[in-house]
């Protein structure tokens, strides 16, 4: 069986206004081994600034790789969220995120099927995702980087909707981002059973809480949210989740995803005692 360790996702710095080689040094100084970096094309504003949490892959991966090694912390995956059923968008974008990855340091890039064309049908949108995924996995397959899929928008909001995703393509390089936050205020499946019939095929996991009140508002409305409460003061059951991930192949990152610094310090707190 893997190992198990706790990284963040770079989302908990967003509302700060700070570089991004600040958001690695407090990664780092909080006790985070890994940190996950969203990723973006072109260059705009808020990065350049030097106020947001992404990084352009106009940028030298090299210096990200640096940047981390500096701080003793490592890659677990980027944010590579991208619309699967918009090629037009997907494609090069995903391409290009492979093998920024693979340079950086990152073993998987985590995806999902984004908000779908207003116009096209099911049929249509599956067939769009299958020539995504199709163009993608070759390049992943060969730089040796996973695509984790995550439970996170019209389709994938079900264990079955998941797999049908999971499904298009066969590719030793495409494999699951569980999301327990997205999951559970999904609604539709147990998320710990739901956990377990993906296990073997898991290659990252989002460690997502949802607050009690959220819960309550949203559960079973929505099929996502862009982050969570501090891991241990929401509705999922965490000692759950990880005698779940105990039983995958492969190592684990729990890259936690928070919207602020505080949060994240006692999601690193709470996970580190149980893991």
């Amino acid at each position: 069986m893997g190992k198990m360790y706790l990284g963040v996702n770079m989302e908990f710095v967003r509302h700060h206004d700070k570089p991004f080689a600040w958001g690695v040094e407090k990664a780092a100084e909080i006790g985070y081994q890994f940190i996950e970096p969203m990723v973006h094309l072109g260059r705009e504003l808020l990065s350049e600034a030097r106020y947001f949490h992404s990084v352009s892959m106009y940028d030298d991966p090299r210096w990200v790789r640096e940047l981390c090694d500096k701080h003793q912390i490592g890659l677990s995956g980027l944010s590579t969220h991208t619309p699967l059923g918009k090629p037009e968008i997907s494609v090069e974008y995903l391409k290009q995120a492979i093998r920024w990855a693979s340079d950086a340091g990152a073993p998987v890039v985590n995806t999902d099927e984004g908000p779908k064309p207003d116009w096209t049908t099911r049929e249509m949108d599956y067939t769009l995702m299958t020539y995504t995924l199709k163009e993608a996995s070759m390049v992943a397959e060969r730089y040796g980087i996973k695509i984790g899929l995550e439970p996170h928008q019209q389709y994938s909001k079900s264990l079955k909707g998941l797999d049908s995703i999971y499904n298009l393509v066969q590719s030793p390089a495409i494999g699951i981002n569980y999301d327990t936050g997205n999951s559970y205020l999904a609604g539709t499946d147990d998320t710990y059973e739901w956990l377990d019939h993906v296990v073997d095929r898991l290659v990252h996991l989002h460690a997502k809480d949802i607050s009690f009140s959220q819960s309550d508002e949203e559960r079973g409305k929505v099929t996502g949210t862009p982050v969570g409460c501090a891991c241990g003061d929401g509705a999922v059951d965490w000692k759950r989740v990880i005698e779940s991930v105990k039983k995958c192949p492969n190592d684990i990152v729990f890259s936690v995803e928070c919207g602020n610094v505080p949060d994240a310090i006692r999601s690193f707190e709470y996970l580190s005692k149980l893991l």
